[in-house]
C-alpha cells in the first residue's frame, strides 16, 4: 500500500486548465482515469488526510504509485480524451458498463445491391441501417413478419441466395408473398432497393403518410370494381397497424428521444435507457456497473452518455436525451453530443407531462434491474469468496488468490505441441489475458520438459518487466530469455502481456508437471508465487515436494474452481493445437517461399489458374505477374521444384489417370520440353 504524499506532485507544478489525469500503480498499469476544468483543484482533493476521502478514492490513491496529467484547451476535448482512455486502458476503478447480453437490432443491409432484412448484433457496419436494439430477438422477428407481406423485401441468407438464382426457383417466402424474389429477376434490383427504402421508412416513424396512401387505393380498388386488389390493399393495412401497435405512441409530437435512469445503492448502479423515435419506443437495453470509484448520480449519467454515444454518429445520437440529472459540465457533454450528430442535441431532466411519466417508468425498469442483478450476484459472489478462501485453506497459502494462472500442453501424438496459459481473477475468467506458447526447445512429445519451458517462459517476461520498472536486477535471478533486452511495449499504461505474476500457479498434471513447474520458479528465483497441480484421473490437488495429494472433496467449491480453470486451460490449448494442425496440413508448396506474402501467392494462383499449370511456368512467364520480380520468380520455381507431386492426378469420378500436358520448358531442363531424368530434376532442385 502506497502513501500518497510519496508522489505528490510538488506544489505548482500541476496546471490550472482543463485536462485528463492517469493514476497508475507500481505495475505503471492506469487504474484511474479522470477529467476536469481545472487539474490543479481537482488532483488536490485526492492528496489530503485519508480519512477524508470516500472509502473508494482512499483505496485508489493508497494503490496507485503515480500520476500524470495531459493539458487540453476545452472541457470538450478532455470530454472525448477521458473515454478514448477509458476504453482504451481498461482501468480497475473506473465505473464501467457492460451488457449482460447483446442486444439485438433490426438491420437493412442497404450497402448491398439487394438489401436484406434481419437480425443482427454486435458492431455497427457502415452502409447498414439499424433499428432498435430490442429486449428480444423475437420482438423484431414477429414485427418483420407483419411487415413482409407489404414490404416483401429479402430476408434469406447469400448462400440461399445464390443457390435460388442458380437453380431459378425462389425458396418458400417468394411463392407466398412475403418476398418479391429478386433472386429469379421477378424485380429489377431497382424496385428492390425502392421496396427496402420504404421498409426503412417505415420503421423510422414516417407511417401516417404510408397508410393513408394504402387507404386511397384500396378504396380507389374498391370503387373500379377491383375487389381481390381492395382485399389484399385492407389486410396489408391491418398488418401494418399490428406492427405499429407493438410499439405504442408514447409522445404525441413524434419526438426522438432518448431517455436515461439510474437506480442504485452503495455497492451497484443500474441503468435503463428507452429509445423513442417519432413518438415510439423503439427499443430499450440496460447495463450494471459496480460502483468502483466515489460517484453519485450525476457521474454515473456522464458515464453512461460516454459509453452510449462514444462510438455513434448522426441519427443514432438523437435530437434529445432526457436524464434523472444534469452532469457538472453539462454544456461541454451537450456540445461533445451535438458535434457526433452533427446538429443540436437538448440534453435536459423532464420537468412534467408525458417525458416525465416514461422517465418514471424507465425509472421502474432500472429498479427492477438493479433487483434482480443483486439477486443473481449475491449468490455468484458468495461462491466465488468461499471457493477462493476453500483453495487458500487446504493449500496453506497466506491469503485468498485473487489471480489463478492456469498452464496445460496439448499436441497430436508429439506434433504441433502447443501450450496455453488462462487467468482467473477473483474467480472469474479474464480473457483479455490468456496466452498461447509454442514449444521451441525441442521437438517431440515430452509434457513435463515443455511444462518448464512455458512456465520459465512466463516468468522471464515477468522478471524483464521488474527489471524495466528497477524492483529486480540480473543479480537476483537468471536475466531471461534475452538479457539486456526487454521485449514488452514501450511504458504507456496498457495491460501487459505478462507484467502481473498470479498468486497461484496451476498446471494440468500431477507430480512430474508440478515439479517442472517448481523448478523454473526456482531458477529464476522467485519464491513468492504457489503451485499446484489437477490430475485428470481422481482430480486430486498435487504440490510441490509432497509425495501425498492434497484431497478436497467433491462437493468443494475450491475444487470446482480448480476444475473449471484447468478446463478452460485445456479447451484453450486444443483450440490453438487443432488451429495450428489445421494450417499446416493446408499449407501448399506456395507457402514455404520465404518472402512471398498472401497478397502475391494468390495473384500467381490467379494469374496462372493452379498451382499445377504454375509449377509448369518458365521463370519468365512468372515474371509476368504483377509484383513478382525475377529474383522472387526464381524462388518461387525452385521451391515449386522441390515439391514435385508423388504421383499422378486421378479423376475420383472415374478413377483414371489424368495425363498432363507436356509443359513448356523451364530453366534448366533438356531441349523439346522433356521433363528430363530423375538425376536431372535433382540438378535442377
Amino acid at each position: 500500500m502506497a502513501d500518497p504524499s510519496s508522489y505528490r506532485p510538488a506544489p505548482g507544478q500541476i496546471p490550472d486548465s482543463p485536462g485528463v489525469y492517469r493514476f497508475r500503480d507500481e505495475h505503471r498499469r492506469v487504474i484511474y482515469v479522470g477529467k476536469a476544468k481545472s487539474l490543479r483543484q481537482r488532483l488536490a482533493n485526492y492528496f489530503q488526510d485519508l480519512a477524508g476521502l470516500h472509502p473508494r478514492t482512499a483505496t485508489m490513491v493508497t494503490t496507485a504509485a503515480s500520476v500524470e496529467w495531459t493539458v487540453v484547451s476545452t472541457e470538450v476535448e478532455a470530454l472525448q480524451l477521458e473515454y478514448s482512455w477509458i476504453k482504451e486502458y481498461d482501468p480497475r476503478f473506473n465505473v464501467k458498463y457492460r451488457d449482460d447480453k447483446s442486444y439485438p437490432s433490426l438491420a437493412v443491409t442497404m450497402n448491398e445491391e439487394y438489401p436484406r432484412v434481419q437480425v443482427m448484433r454486435g458492431p455497427k457496419k457502415k452502409g447498414v441501417r439499424y433499428f432498435g436494439p430490442y429486449g428480444h430477438a423475437w420482438a423484431i422477428r414477429e414485427t418483420v413478419d407483419l411487415m413482409l407481406r407489404v414490404f416483401p423485401v429479402r430476408t434469406c441468407s447469400a448462400g440461399v441466395f445464390r443457390r435460388s438464382a442458380q437453380i431459378g426457383r425462389p425458396c418458400l417466402l417468394g411463392y407466398i408473398g412475403k418476398c418479391s424474389a429478386p433472386c429469379v429477376g421477378r424485380v429489377t434490383p431497382e424496385e428492390h432497393r425502392e421496396l427496402a427504402e420504404d421498409f426503412c421508412d417505415f420503421m423510422a416513424g414516417q407511417t401516417g403518410a404510408y397508410l393513408s396512401r394504402l387507404e386511397r387505393q384500396m378504396h380507389d380498388a374498391a370503387e373500379e370494381m377491383e375487389y381481390e386488389k381492395a382485399a389484399r390493399l385492407r389486410d396489408d393495412i391491418g398488418a401494418l397497424r399490428r406492427a405499429m401497435e407493438k410499439n405504442a405512441v408514447v409522445f404525441t409530437d413524434a419526438t426522438d428521444a432518448d431517455l436515461i435512469a439510474v437506480a442504485e445503492d452503495e455497492l451497484e448502479a443500474a441503468v435503463q435507457i428507452f429509445h423513442v423515435r417519432g413518438g415510439r419506443v423503439r427499443g430499450q437495453r440496460g447495463w450494471v456497473t459496480d460502483k468502483v470509484e466515489a460517484v453519485d448520480t450525476a457521474g454515473l449519467v456522464e458515464h453512461a452518455l460516454q459509453q452510449l454515444y462514444g462510438e455513434e454518429s448522426g441519427e443514432a445520437v438523437p435530437k434529445e436525451v432526457l436524464v434523472p440529472a444534469l452532469p457538472e459540465d453539462a454544456p461541454a457533454l451537450g456540445e461533445w453530443l451535438a458535434g457526433r450528430r452533427g446538429s443540436n442535441v437538448s440534453l435536459r431532466i423532464p420537468q412534467r407531462g408525458d417525458k416525465k411519466a416514461l422517465m418514471e417508468t424507465v425509472h421502474r425498469n432500472a429498479q427492477q434491474s438493479l433487483a434482480l442483478h443483486k439477486t443473481k450476484r449475491a449468490s455468484d459472489l458468495t461462491t466465488r469468496s468461499r471457493a477462493l478462501e476453500e483453495i487458500s485453506e487446504a493449500l496453506g497459502l497466506d491469503g485468498a488468490p485473487l489471480r489463478i494462472e492456469c498452464f496445460d500442453i496439448s499436441h497430436l501424438q508429439g506434433d504441433d505441441v502447443v501450450a496455453s496459459m488462462v487467468v482467473f481473477e477473483d474467480g472469474l475468467a479474464r480473457k483479455s489475458e490468456y496466452r498461447r506458447f509454442q514449444i521451441k526447445s525441442f521437438e517431440g512429445q515430452d509434457d513435463v520438459r515443455s511444462m518448464h519451458e512455458v512456465v520459465s517462459r512466463r516468468f522471464r517476461r515477468y522478471l524483464q518487466e521488474k527489471l524495466k520498472t528497477g524492483e529486480w536486477s540480473p543479480e537476483d535471478g537468471d536475466e531471461g530469455e534475452n538479457p539486456g533486452e526487454n521485449p514488452l511495449a514501450e511504458d504507456d499504461g496498457r495491460p501487459k502481456r505478462f507484467a502481473y505474476p498470479p498468486q497461484l500457479v496451476v498446471v494440468d498434471g500431477g507430480q512430474p508437471q508440478v515439479a517442472a513447474a517448481k523448478r523454473a520458479l526456482d531458477e529464476l528465483g522467485i519464491d513468492d508465487v504457489a503451485v499446484c497441480g489437477l490430475a485428470k484421473r481422481l482430480e486430486e490437488v498435487w504440490l510441490p515436494g509432497e509425495d501425498d495429494p492434497v484431497v478436497l472433496p467433491r462437493t468443494s467449491e475450491g475444487l470446482y474452481l480448480l476444475q473449471r480453470v484447468r478446463d478452460e486451460a485445456h479447451r484453450f490449448a486444443i483450440q490453438y493445437q487443432r488451429n495450428k494442425r489445421g494450417k499446416r496440413l493446408k499449407a501448399g508448396p506456395l507457402d514455404e517461399v520465404p518472402g512471398l506474402g498472401e497478397s502475391r501467392r494468390q495473384a500467381l494462383v490467379k494469374h496462372f489458374g493452379s498451382v499445377k499449370k504454375l509449377r509448369q511456368a518458365t521463370i519468365d512467364q512468372i515474371c509476368e505477374v504483377p509484383g513478382i520480380g525475377r529474383k522472387t520468380a526464381e524462388t518461387v520455381a525452385a521451391a515449386l521444384a522441390r515439391s514435385v507431386p508423388a504421383g499422378p492426378a486421378v479423376n475420383t469420378a472415374t478413377g483414371e489417370i489424368i495425363e498432363d500436358e507436356t509443359p513448356p520448358p523451364r530453366v534448366g531442363a533438356p531441349p523439346g520440353g522433356s521433363r528430363g531424368t530423375s538425376s536431372e530434376r535433382g540438378t535442377e532442385q
